[in-house]
């Protein structure tokens, strides 16, 4: 559970608020002008209309990964999507924005250019954030995707202005709190994506946590090559072995149900243009890469899933960005999707083909943070939410 303030703790009316959201949305590699999806900025308008109804003056800040990708399309689609002017202002530090800034009604909404555009942002450089800090009276954050991350508009800025979360941190947070520590059981985990290392924690933290854990993705190929399979030219970590067979022997010790694939789809070439075939995990051809989960293997899981209450998915289970590489993923989202079962869907990748699939309204939680949700769900402090004003 959330315990810091939130918007709902503090008096707006009248004063400038400067809130950080997440609109790093995908744009079209060609003209970065079009938006592919506005699920984060749809997202945030919860915390954007209650902060227009209470009088304020909102002044959104974002990043956009790509540090020279302009943050004006947003504008764009954000006074779509609240039927108002959102002015786009371009520099945050630049003259232009802080005349625009006092002069300011209540009720209005500014959108600065992409923090990142600023070399001090990801250095949490304290006077940067000094200076963003400066142009309002109150700093809200509604960024839950950058909330791992110490950077200037996250942390520094709490350094000088009072600061609380907005409602889809509170969302977030909740959501993840619940679900792994006072779930509905039996409770299973979904763990994929292609590498071990990026995972060992939240693994050994839902240890302790849930019922079931069903392994995919090309990080099961170190998990089976632990235990003597052959696996062919499969992506493998050599150097987390022992790892992963630790990993394995702390479940038997915890009686854990640890699934790993029993089958695989395989193939000579990644790119999706070759002829794939079913194959037993533990024996995959040495010129053959493993790909996606087999139909063994699906069946197995889909089993799981229908034994369980809730299910926490991080990570998809083949390379599903290729149409012939993703039907393991797809059985296990409809599975879910077409269930009772609470369901909580993280990590950017899995949220992506959820989405793809037009699935995500029927999950009960899709987080908008990949590696912000993982993190929580590993146990760690994440820098964002520690610097809010406690409750």
């Amino acid at each position: 559970m959330l315990n810091k303030k939130t918007v709902r703790d503090i008096e707006v009316n009248s004063k400038k608020v400067l809130l950080r959201c997440d609109l790093n949305v995908p744009l079209d590699k060609d003209t970065k002008s079009i938006i592919l999806s506005d699920k984060r900025i749809v997202e945030s308008l919860k915390t954007i209309n209650y902060l227009l109804s209470a009088g304020a003056k909102v002044i959104i800040c974002s990043h956009m990964s790509n540090r020279t990708t302009s943050l004006k399309p947003v504008s764009i689609r954000l006074s779509e999507l609240l039927n108002k002017n959102v002015e786009f202002c371009g520099d945050i530090l630049s003259d232009e924005v802080s005349e625009k800034i006092k002069m300011m009604q209540n009720g209005d909404v500014i959108l600065l250019e992409n923090l990142r555009m600023h070399a001090e942002e990801e250095a949490n450089d304290i006077e940067f954030a000094k200076k963003i800090a400066s142009l309002a009276d109150v700093y809200v954050n509604d960024a839950f995707g950058t909330t791992h991350r110490a950077h200037a508009s996250i942390v520094g800025v709490t350094e000088f202005l009072p600061a609380v979360s907005g409602f889809l941190i509170e969302k977030e947070i909740d959501a993840l709190d619940h679900s792994i520590n006072n779930p509905k059981r039996p409770i299973i985990a979904i763990i994929g994506g292609a590498k071990v290392s990026t995972k060992i924690g939240v693994i050994t933290t839902l240890m302790d946590k849930v019922d079931a854990i069903l392994i995919g993705g090309a990080m099961a190929y170190t998990f089976i090559k632990s235990k003597g399979g052959k696996i062919g030219k499969s992506l493998c970590e050599d150097d987390k072995l022992d790892i992963a067979s630790e990993i394995l022997k702390k479940a038997e010790e915890k009686n854990i149900k640890l699934l790993l694939p029993v089958d695989n789809i395989i193939t000579t070439d990644l790119s999706g243009s070759s002829d794939t075939q079913v194959c037993d995990s533990n024996n995959i051809p040495e010129d053959y890469s493993g790909v996606d989960i087999g139909p063994k293997t699906i069946e197995i899981y889909k089993k799981e899933i229908g034994n369980a209450a809730t299910v926490v998915w991080n990570g998809p289970l083949g390379i599903f960005e290729i149409e012939r590489f993703s039907n393991g993923t797809k059985e296990i989202a409809n599975t879910i999707a077409n269930s009772n079962i609470i369901s909580i869907i993280g990590g950017g990748d899995v949220v992506a083909a959820v989405e793809e699939l037009g699935l995500d309204s029927k999950m009960t939680h899709v987080s908008t943070g990949g590696g912000a949700s993982l993190e929580f769900m590993e146990g760690k402090e994440l820098p964002g939410i520690k610097s809010l004003q406690d409750k």
